[in-house]
């Protein structure tokens, strides 16, 4: 491949590498999974970077690919690839600052989360990063009502886990 579009890919994946690495946060419960789903996601990504074609933002592709990947590989594994363990995760806040309840809140949220099915989870994990129902359903290949419906039903099934 030319060096003009290598260089396009690496500065776009630079720029929006958090999403992999959140992704990757998701599907995985340490860090040489993560490290794995990572490089597996950042081949993905460049194997199909000539075919991106432009009509969304290259965040947007960007997720789709990444979600598509650790669901692939999920599924291929035939095991569920667990998220991170939240009790191993160290919260970096000041010491002023800090607020038990807010990490308490985190830790009943990651663990309601580690019960949803992948799908499940790509839908939350959207839905947090604050994305309209139209790029969430963009990024999982549905249409707009069913993002919302299936949003809906797994709203439900959280609060069932966070408040039984």
């Amino acid at each position: 491949m030319n060096k003009e579009l290598e260089h396009s890919f690496v500065t776009h994946l630079e720029q929006n590498q958090n999403i992999v690495h959140k992704i990757c946060r998701i599907y995985t419960s340490d860090p040489d999974s993560h490290n794995d789903l990572f490089q597996e996601i950042t081949i993905q990504l460049w194997k199909a970077y000539p075919n991106f074609r432009g009509d969304a933002k290259f965040s947007t592709w960007m997720y789709r690919v990444s979600l598509n990947t650790a669901i692939t590989l999920y599924r291929r594994s035939k095991k569920a690839i667990k998220t991170a363990d939240i009790e191993s995760f160290s919260f970096k806040i000041k010491a002023e600052e800090y607020d038990d309840q807010v990490e308490q809140q985190l830790k009943s949220m990651y663990k309601a989360i580690k019960q949803l099915n992948d799908i499940e989870k790509a839908l939350v994990f959207l839905y947090l990063e604050d994305k309209s129902y139209k790029d969430i359903a963009d990024t999982m290949g549905i249409s707009e009502v069913n993002a919302r419906v299936k949003m809906n039903r797994v709203k439900t099934k959280l609060k069932k886990i966070l408040n039984p």
